[in-house]
């Protein structure tokens, strides 16, 4: 809940939304699907500007752990619990979150025509901060494109059941969450930000995951084993030679790489 009340604020003050009364008691909370979906209820105070400034950004931020403290207090009160008991700094936790995911967010990266890469570094990075990546965006500029993550937060379901919706593919959660990636790595090297990623996805399926998958279960080391979970493990090995020499390593030649140094598998954390 709390990963959600962070994303609606970095949410509203992206599009230049200035909320004024941030508190828990002004939301609504909604499951949709295996997604966590916030709604700001009460606008009264909202104002709207095309672009917010630092100050405002930050003064927002500080009505809203006030607000917060004051609600944990009225809870305490309310359940004849000592005020000493309720939790105050609830507010400065979410203002973290909410300044780590604004970073995330906000930093212009230049992404350039050999750093699809790089994609997967932020995506983990967002993931670390709790929150999910529901979709993504190249803007195109001069010398490269920027890259622009549309945010979720999610269900411990919500990439099993994406990647069925998408592609058909059976697979776990851990393991969808990788595979998205490499759909995503496909959908940029075709132009990014096509309007029908259903197309988009059943091309990446024929034509990158099939095949790649038929040559894992050729191999002798994979064929009693779960090739979805080596697949995962070449895409980590992708990553990582990739991430070492500063550009994107073709599939094939990734691939080549991978059955060479005896097809390491995915550190477990």
């Amino acid at each position: 809940m709390l990963d959600a009340f962070a994303g609606l604020l970095v949410e509203l003050h992206l599009i230049g939304c200035y909320w004024g009364d941030c508190s828990l008691s002004n939301v609504l909370y909604r499951f949709d699907a295996s997604a966590i979906e916030v709604t700001m209820v009460d606008g009264e105070t909202a104002e709207i500007h095309t672009r917010l400034s630092d100050g405002q950004r930050l003064d927002d931020i500080e009505v809203m752990i006030v607000n917060v403290a004051g609600g944990m207090a009225d809870i305490a009160a309310a359940s004849g619990v000592d005020v000493d008991m309720a939790d105050l700094a609830l507010g400065e936790d979410i203002a973290e979150r909410y300044h780590g995911l604004w970073g995330e967010v906000t930093d212009l990266h230049l992404l350039g025509p050999e750093e699809r890469y790089v994609i997967r570094e932020r995506i983990e990075r967002v993931n670390a901060l709790g929150f999910e990546v529901g979709g993504l965006d190249l803007i195109p500029e001069e010398g490269g494109s920027r890259l622009r993550l549309h945010l979720a937060v999610t269900g411990r379901n919500f990439h099993a059941h994406r990647l069925r919706e998408l592609t058909g593919v059976d697979a776990s959660e851990n393991q969808a969450r990788q595979i998205l990636s490499d759909l995503h790595y496909f959908e940029v090297g075709r132009g990014g930000g096509g309007s029908d990623k259903a197309i988009t996805a059943i091309r990446w399926r024929v034509e990158v995951f099939e095949p790649l998958l038929a040559r894992i279960t050729a191999l002798e080391a994979h064929r009693t084993e779960d090739p979805v979970q080596a697949y995962t493990d070449f895409l980590h090995h992708r990553y990582q030679i990739s991430a070492e020499k500063g550009r994107d390593i073709p599939t094939r030649e990734a691939f080549d790489e991978w059955v060479a140094a005896g097809q390491p598998g995915y550190p477990v954390s």
